[in-house]
């Protein structure tokens, strides 16, 4: 297919201008009918995904937008399609600026040249001089603090190395114009102050900014204006706060948007939350049957909102006798990190022994207060058989669930601190 590519005139006040953009793809059913649609022995054998559907945006120099929207909505696909990294299906993107993009971080590096040579080798590759990297080199050098593992091999670097040089390569070349895909939160949090600072160096001298993030509260300070993105459509454009409130009704399915009609249902529908890499055990005397979350309006969903209450709901059949059953909970962070949890045990909320054929609903309801981000459920009946612990059933990671914040702290989860400052 011919890619349309719009020509306008450019106005000098826009640094961005995206003009009904599409991105497709072809989903197979299985890898021989792309190779037969390839040979042209059949047609039309896919099902056309449009990762973006028609999305105009317009970007004025000296403005720092955001791009919010779930997973899967188009955000790193629009950003590629602006930095040159995809092309577009259909529509036009028109650029007036050196763009220096923080996407995937050290994807030109090579990984048997040294971190001086790789400096070298990206700087050239965006267009650079020699002379003009060896003005920037210190600056680069003392941003990545590496030391003298500047002089080694890549390949011999931990990733927090990595991707602090390649941070720092990318942030030091003077742009007009800064893309950011989620990258502020790289290397520990030293360096992600600097790298946040750095950004409000880059707004103060009036760059142009195109920010994507799930840090809300990151978006709320930065973003003179917020796209929101779903599912390839362009929702609305506005304010930080109007777009994070109508970011969040997306998120609990509460956005009233004739295209979110199967979102809403996929929200509702507890069975399309249960991950397909949930890992199931036991002895088979109970079955959790079935588990779901609600906020606390009662509203089954997978996003909460930070500060909120909410309710853990799971549901058990008996299918022999057990003494005094333990249920349970716990979440972990994306990395298997298990950051909380509790039982009945622990609460001394239910110490009696079931029979055969017994069924119960649990429900364990609480306030959440963990940072925003995904996390993972997992749900478990255990006990003690003769002194020994048993699990009578497990599903581990069985569900995931979102934290909607605009405001996160340090750590895990939020002391909820009340602070006074009072002049003496």
């Amino acid at each position: 297919m011919e890619k349309e590519n719009i020509t306008t005139e450019f106005n000098n006040d826009i640094a961005i201008s995206v003009k009904g953009l599409k991105k497709m793809y072809r989903l197979y059913n299985k890898p021989s009918d792309r190779f037969f649609n390839a040979l042209g022995v059949k047609k039309h054998n896919y099902k056309e995904h449009y990762a973006l559907n028609g999305v105009d945006i317009e970007v004025k120099k000296g403005e720092t937008i955001g791009i919010i929207g779930t997973n899967g909505s188009g955000k790193s696909t629009l950003l590629k399609i602006i930095t040159g990294v995809l092309s577009p299906t259909e529509g036009s993107v028109d650029v007036d600026g050196r763009i220096s993009a923080l996407l995937e971080l050290g994807a030109g590096f090579n990984m048997e040249y040294s971190g001086i040579e790789n400096i070298y080798l990206n700087g050239t590759t965006m267009g650079f001089s020699r002379k003009e990297i060896d003005k920037r080199l210190d600056a680069i050098l003392s941003f990545a603090d590496i030391g003298d593992y500047v002089y080694q091999p890549v390949k011999t670097y931990s990733s927090g190395m990595f991707v602090r040089l390649a941070f720092a390569v990318a942030i030091n070349i003077d742009p007009e114009i800064l893309i950011v895909d989620e990258a502020l939160s790289v290397g520990d949090v030293f360096f992600q102050s600097k790298c946040y600072h750095k950004f409000e160096e880059f707004k103060a001298e009036g760059k142009t900014i195109l920010f994507v993030s799930h840090d809300l509260s990151s978006i709320a300070k930065y973003c003179d204006r917020v796209v929101l993105l779903n599912k390839g459509d362009k929702l609305a454009e506005g304010a930080p706060k109007e777009m994070i409130d109508l970011y969040k009704q997306v998120l609990v399915g509460q956005f009233a948007h004739e295209k979110d009609s199967e979102y809403n249902d996929i929200l509702a529908d507890p069975a399309s939350e249960v991950s397909a890499n949930a890992l199931e055990y036991g002895s088979g005397e109970a079955a959790i049957t079935d588990f779901y979350v609600t906020d606390e309006r009662g509203i089954r969903t997978n996003a909460l909102i930070k500060g909120s209450g909410f309710t853990i709901h799971m549901h058990v059949k008996f299918n022999g006798d057990v003494k005094q059953p333990i249920f349970a909970f716990t979440v972990k962070n994306v990395k298997g990190t298990e950051i909380t949890g509790t039982n009945t045990m622990f609460e001394k909320a239910f110490l009696e022994d079931v029979s055969a054929g017994d069924e119960f609903d649990v429900t364990f309801t609480q306030k959440i207060d963990l940072q925003g981000g995904e996390y993972l459920l997992s749900f478990g009946v255990t006990g003690y058989l003769l002194d020994t612990f048993t699990v009578y059933h497990r599903l581990y990671d069985a569900m995931s669930i979102t934290v909607i914040s605009d405001k996160d702290t340090v750590g895990f989860y939020d002391t909820n601190s009340k602070i006074e400052v009072i002049k003496n």
